[in-house]
């Protein structure tokens, strides 16, 4: 169940997948290169915003107060290091596949451990001095930004994730979550849907429980 506070124009992918296996497997991890390699020789010599399908995240950040020139959507912060030729870093089998499906799709993408989270989900504005520890150990100040919250609090948003509902070896249940705006092609967004989770059962292994698409918040 998604809950929301106010109307937002973005749209809201969220697949459920148990019973995976998580560990170091490289599978996601080569294919995510390959799309590093694919886009580096396609777009050598252009500019970042000449590529294809970029100005959907960073239209998506528009829609939800935040300027994508200063704080970069985790989609296009991969692109940049695909372009530029620079190393990508495995952290496990199935956040691998999160990065390799954000840089195909070039949107935002959050893998989370479904038993970290407490009660319902819900997409509101951060409050007052609510911060969380990030997965690059910085505190995050979310004061009036877009966010994913459960019962105990703020556990993620667009830009970067919270330590305390991140994937690990001890992960058997997961929610993907796909960010959109709210223009995006239903049918293409659909698609991504489709193969984001066919990517983790085929790596990951588990059960497929459902997709939805949140597109009235």
């Amino acid at each position: 169940m998604v809950g929301t506070m106010q109307e937002i124009e973005i749209k809201l992918v969220i697949i459920r997948i148990g019973d995976i296996k998580v560990d170091k497997n490289q599978i996601g991890f080569n294919e995510l290169n390959l799309c590093a390699d694919m886009y580096r020789k396609k777009f050598e010599g252009y500019s970042i915003g000449k590529v294809d399908r970029v100005q959907n995240a960073r239209n998506l950040f528009r829609a939800i107060g935040i300027d994508p020139t200063k704080h970069r959507p985790s989609s296009e912060a991969l692109l940049r290091r695909a372009l530029k030729g620079k190393e990508f870093y495995s952290v496990n089998s199935l956040v691998d596949i999160g990065n390799w499906c954000s840089l195909d799709f070039l949107l935002p993408i959050c893998v989370y451990d479904k038993d970290k989270i407490r009660g319902e989900i819900k997409v509101r504005l951060g409050k007052e001095n609510e911060t969380y520890l990030a997965h690059n150990n910085r505190v995050i100040n979310l004061n009036e930004r877009y966010v994913i919250a459960d019962d105990t609090g703020v556990f993620g948003s667009p830009i970067t994730d919270s330590k305390r509902t991140a994937v690990d070896n001890n992960t058997r249940n997961t929610i993907l979550v796909i960010f959109a705006p709210q223009n995006y092609d239903p049918v293409l967004l659909e698609d991504h849907a489709s193969i984001f989770a066919e990517r983790v059962i085929n790596i990951c292994g588990g059960k497929f429980i459902n997709i939805d698409i949140i597109d009235d918040m």
